[in-house]
């Protein structure tokens, strides 16, 4: 398993292109297809085939350039049109996907035992991997999946079955979310939600087939219209096979890197395994009643189907024993869930010896310190979670105040705590920012960010970005006119004082990065460089605010940038320090929007250079590493804490 995150980007990208080869080439083969198909109808239907001076004679019957130009066209319009509509229906993504398969939105203040064990799984597995937490489905089906879906970890939502929350004890709940967030992290959602749009498009030859058969035909022509109807709805079907046949070939290999990687996660390969038994040992498996299940099956973490060609998993003994080599073929014999209303609040099947979800806090508790690393070590980090993350994260969310923890499942504290995160440390400049705070913002948000700043400051210490992405899950409840006014708000917070503060601009582009696809239609929009050389002005603004940061005197900053350049590994001259106020809010938003839109390879040269940068003394401390962790994350690099006593290798 490749460990590079932007190894694993391009290798996201490559099975893109190979899925748009293969949609080609069966549309093309679909075209063909149906050519033969209105050929025959002609022929037997007694039509005059010799057009344009070709006759009967002279060219064989299956030949005729007009016809195949229509039914090329007409072929592929349907298929566009049915793909489009697809894509359309899912358009806010993985909420769609969720809701489609009839899940129901776990609430973030949920006081169900069993829906919270599962959100502090999913919180504590995001802010270990350094991603926005996810919104969670809960799905009716009493058997064990899970699945992830999305565009972006923007969007990106986790389901689970009633049967998982009910039969699996907390490790193997762990191991079945790590090997669903790794499918986020490596990309693979975003092909997920293209092959459910090009599957659907083929489909669309057999609807049309269905509704000929199905439409009030009279006279000479009827027969004709029923043959060709059974003809495209054969067509259609077969088409469709072969989409599922490539829709399986391209799930099933990503199946075990991520329950490699998912073990990479946890260091807990029972924990996954065993979820896989209880699979193979329940009398329902991994089974999903739904009438989209077919469409879905490639994204679930099992097979849907019991027996299916299109098995989109490899077998269950075979992910097994890639666990556990020694496994004895054994599956854990598994009942069906009980109605929540019974099960009182102890999960079935939970051992006396798992750890149970995080209780009341304990005074004083602070997670582990945060690690002062080399600038070699700050790439190798990216989208390589490990379980000390994991275990940090629980310890972080264990330190945190009960009463941001309360206020962040609600969209008005969760408001409130991203104004705190935004207040100056500066008294004089707080009280400004606040009095402009009042004049935008509703009432009870300003009472509330006033109440809660003094906790906010302190859980800041121990990093803020954890702090957002806990709050994303709350902020998702605004309205889209209360959105409105929070971007406005928080834009009038940092604009308050008339001074750059680099990080928290950052901040405030992350949330509204990360938000804005759930109000809005709006997607990420695709590769638009693959070259760095015409970002190297974009380059040159950020890796010029890095190097005045923290270096008032010119000569450091140069020096800082001179350090950081070299490493976009370029030689076009002609690019130096900026001076500073070239490196206004302005231009660093357009920077970072374009460099959000080059290739990962380009990314990771920036990212490397801008490591370098900020680390003039060979060193990257606390706020340092927090500001790349923000400039990573708003280029879709998703980075975790960096913590005391974990150094990623190089």
């Amino acid at each position: 398993m490749a460990t590079d995150f932007f190894e694993r980007q391009q290798k996201a990208r490559r099975r893109t292109a190979l899925l748009v080869v293969y949609f080609a080439l069966a549309v093309i083969g679909t075209v063909i297809a149906v050519y033969f198909a209105v050929m025959l109808v002609l022929l037997i239907g007694g039509a005059e085939f010799a057009m344009h001076g070709h006759g009967p004679g002279t060219t064989p019957w299956w030949w005729n350039p007009k016809v195949l130009f229509w039914t090329s066209l007409a072929t592929t319009v349907v298929v566009a049109v049915s793909s489009l509509a697809k894509r359309a229906e899912l358009a806010q993504g993985g909420s769609a996907v969720a809701t489609m398969l009839g899940g129901r939105l776990v609430n973030p203040d949920t006081k169900d035992p069993d829906e919270r064990r599962l959100l502090n799984v999913v919180e504590e597995m995001a802010i270990a991997s350094g991603t926005p937490v996810p919104p969670v489905y809960l799905l009716p089906d009493e058997s064990i999946n899970a699945f992830a879906a999305g565009y972006t970890r923007s969007d990106a939502v986790i389901g689970v079955t009633q049967g998982s929350l009910c039969l699996l004890t907390r490790d193997e709940l762990q191991g079945v979310i790590a090997h669903e967030f790794s499918h986020i992290l490596n990309g693979d959602i975003r092909l997920n939600i293209r092959l459910i749009c090009l599957v659907f498009g083929i489909l669309g030859i057999a609807t049309v087939g269905r509704a000929m058969l199905r439409a009030r035909v009279r006279g000479r022509g009827a027969g004709s219209v029923k043959l060709l109807g059974l003809l495209l709805f054969l067509i259609g079907s077969v088409g469709v096979f072969f989409g599922r046949l490539i829709q399986s070939a391209i799930s099933r290999q990503r199946e075990f890197l991520a329950d490699a990687a998912a073990v990479q996660f946890t260091r807990n390969p029972a924990g996954l395994a065993g979820a896989l038994k209880k699979i193979g040992g329940l009398s329902c498996g991994s089974r999903i009643d739904s009438p989209h299940t077919s469409e879905t099956c490639h994204m679930f973490f099992a097979n849907v189907f019991a027996r299916s060609w299109f098995a989109t998993h490899p077998p269950l003994a075979q992910r097994i024993r890639m666990l556990e080599p020694h496994w004895d073929g054994k599956f854990v014999k598994t009942a069906r869930p009980a109605p929540s209303g019974a099960r009182g609040i102890t999960p079935v099947f939970k051992p006396a010896t798992e750890p149970a979800a995080p209780g009341p806090r304990r005074p004083g508790t602070t997670p582990p310190a945060r690690a002062r690393i080399q600038p070699e070590s700050f790439l190798p980090a990216l989208g390589n979670p490990t379980v000390d993350h994991i275990k940090h994260a629980a310890e972080w969310r264990a330190s945190l105040p009960p009463t941001i923890e309360e206020a962040v499942r609600s969209p008005l504290g969760a408001s409130a705590v991203i104004y705190a995160l935004l207040l100056s440390p500066n008294e004089p400049v707080r009280n400004l920012q606040l009095e402009q705070l009042k004049k935008v913002a509703p009432q009870e948000a300003f009472a509330e960010t006033v109440r809660l700043h003094a906790h906010v400051e302190k859980a800041a210490r121990n990093g803020k970005l954890p702090i957002v992405d806990f709050a994303l899950a709350g902020l998702r409840g605004l309205s889209p006119r209360q959105f409105i006014e929070f971007k406005q708000a928080i834009k009038t917070l940092i604009e308050a004082d008339d001074e750059i503060d680099l990080f928290e601009f950052v901040l405030q582009k992350i949330v509204i990065r990360h938000l804005e696809p759930h109000f809005t239609s709006a997607r990420r929009r695709p590769i638009q460089f693959y070259s760095i050389k015409p970002l190297l002005p974009d380059c040159a603004v950020l890796l010029s605010a890095l190097a005045h940061l923290g270096h008032p005197d010119v000569a450091a900053a140069r020096a800082a940038f001179e350090l950081g350049w070299p490493h976009l590994r370029v030689n076009t001259p002609g690019f130096e320090l900026l001076p500073h106020s070239e490196c206004t809010l302005d231009k660093i938003d357009s920077a970072l929007n374009r460099l959000s839109e080059a290739v990962p390879h380009i990314k990771k040269l920036l990212l490397d250079a801008a490591a370098h940068t900020v680390s003039a003394d060979g060193m990257i401390n606390d706020n340092e590493a927090e500001l790349l962790r923000a400039i990573a994350d708003a280029l879709d690099c998703p980075v975790p804490p960096f913590i005391q006593g974990v150094q990623p290798s190089a």
